[in-house]
């Protein structure tokens, strides 16, 4: 299946491709010898935000619909300097404006006002937030069109387990038509904030096919062929069981089996 990118359309070419990565740091030690997990990190593609190295950002939920957007450059020490900062309050109830409130860190900024509401637009969606109280959109550094009858999801990042995290709507869109600006929509306690850099991926997607699944029951002869391969791979299993350089007994039976060549449908 081919997916075609197209780039953040407030800036472009900036920020990493999206990529497939099975490892994840914070997970135990053990979970390196754990195929389908790794699989299940593996499925679909990270994201990053549209952000150069020397960049980062930091948004935070404040509470009673205000948020605050910090954007930082790194100076030449490797440390983060605050460049400027866009507070963003949410009418009360559905009447009103969206207010933003622009304040410059440094004594003689090198941009306006509009400068910088247009660049903290370049990474979060004001008109997304606040619904539900706290949500905040992160925009992507890339877009998806898939082709005819295929849908991409978004979702947070897959067995990410450090605490805590932020929990986000998944959604799914139809882009095989639609020209989606990939967003991925957490959802913040007040006083939570989520960071961004140039590394660090803000979310995943998924690309499913539309086409609609049915069920039947399995046959008395499929169940039995179901357990007797249950069967077969236990044993096949034992039989290949080692041991990691710090003595925990495992098989790579399955990962072998799932890196083999299979037979086509």
């Amino acid at each position: 299946m081919e997916v075609r990118l197209f780039p953040n359309s407030r800036r472009p070419g900036v920020g990493l491709r999206p990529r497939r990565e099975s490892q994840r740091p914070l997970l135990p030690q053990h979970a390196r010898h754990c195929p389908v997990l790794e699989a299940g990190s593996a499925l679909g593609f990270l994201v990053y935000p549209p952000l150069e190295p020397n960049e980062s950002y930091h948004v935070e939920f404040q509470g009673d619909g205000r948020y605050q957007f910090v954007y930082f450059l790194s100076n030449p020490k490797g440390k983060w300097d605050p460049i400027f900062s866009v507070t963003i309050v949410l009418p009360v109830g559905t009447l009103g404006m969206i207010k933003e409130e622009v304040e410059f860190m440094g004594p003689n900024p090198t941009m306006t006002r509009e400068d910088a509401t247009l660049a903290a637009r370049t990474f979060i969606v004001p008109e997304d937030m606040g619904t539900p109280p706290g949500a905040l959109s992160l925009r992507g550094a890339t877009n998806f069109q898939t082709p005819a009858g295929w849908d991409t999801v978004y979702t947070p990042i897959f067995n990410m387990i450090d605490r805590p995290v932020a929990p986000m709507l998944v959604v799914r869109v139809e882009t095989d038509w639609y020209a989606h600006e990939t967003e991925f929509r957490y959802v913040l306690e007040p006083g939570e904030g989520i960071s961004g850099s140039h590394t660090m991926p803000i979310g995943q997607v998924v690309f499913v096919p539309r086409e609609e699944t049915t069920f039947r029951d399995c046959t008395q002869a499929e169940l039995d062929a179901i357990k007797e391969s249950q069967a077969q791979f236990s044993r096949d299993k034992a039989a290949a069981r080692i041991s990691t350089p710090y003595g925990m007994p495992y098989s790579p039976h399955y990962l072998r089996q799932s890196r083999a060549p299979k037979p086509k449908a």
